[in-house]
């Protein structure tokens, strides 16, 4: 079993995340430090994938509306379409080699919707997969999206759970290119107000057993800022 250090940033700008993944990538690679999953939020922000336009024909909003809300439409380097990310939802940046036996993109995309599934279950909501679609579902309801990218079997890039997302903002695209089903989130789903600290406990705990890694150097809450 695995080292997995879980490093826990608060809110975290688009930009400066994706630096900081870089950098990890390749501290990774030399060896410099153990698996990581990086814990953040990110100010409200629309994000584009690789594939074609990554999604830019899926943003509904105007640029004018998208001005005057303050949010901010970002280029990623990641697989999938156009997705959203804004306070209340955990975005989680998994940097981990694959290597050796775990060299599989499948098997990768279908643990990491394994551990949101499981979080789901924590909290007594029933979540799961629709064929031929990436991601955790409740019912016909993304509560949670995964874009990954992978540097000669090091992972970047992630998944993002919806716990008190402001949902209305989905609204301002096709999240993730798909325009029949909805999004929810953890606190719709369980009708009751939760802290994405709490829940983010829940997934440190699923993602440790999924990926069958040992925590090590695990800061609490309060101990978090944007050092990395």
């Amino acid at each position: 079993m695995g080292e997995l250090e879980v490093r826990r940033l608060g809110l975290v700008p688009y930009d400066e995340a994706l630096t900081m993944q870089r950098a990890l990538v390749e501290e990774r690679r030399a060896g410099r430090v153990p698996d990581l999953l990086l814990l953040l939020q990110h100010p409200a922000v629309i994000t584009l994938g690789v594939k074609g336009d990554g999604g830019r024909a899926n943003i509904v909003a105007t640029d004018e509306r998208l001005a005057e809300l303050g949010i901010a439409v970002q280029e990623t380097g990641r697989g999938g379409d156009v997705t959203y990310h804004g306070p209340g939802q955990i975005v989680g940046y998994p940097i981990l080699d694959l290597k050796p036996d775990r060299c599989d993109v499948h098997r990768y995309v279908r643990d990491l919707e394994e551990v949101m599934i499981r979080v789901c279950a924590d909290y007594g909501v029933t979540a799961g997969r629709i064929k031929g679609l990436t991601g955790t579902w409740v019912g016909a309801e993304k509560i949670g999206a995964i874009g990954v990218r992978l540097s000669r079997w090091i992972t970047s890039h992630g998944f993002a759970f919806n716990v008190s997302t402001d949902l209305d903002h989905f609204k301002l695209i096709v999240p993730c290119g798909i325009s029949d089903r909805g999004v929810t989130s953890l606190e719709r789903a369980t009708r009751r107000p939760l802290s994405v600290a709490e829940v983010e406990e829940a997934v440190i705990r699923q993602f440790q057993k999924v990926f069958e890694r040992h925590l090590v150097g695990v800061p609490s809450p309060l101990e978090t800022s944007a050092k990395w």
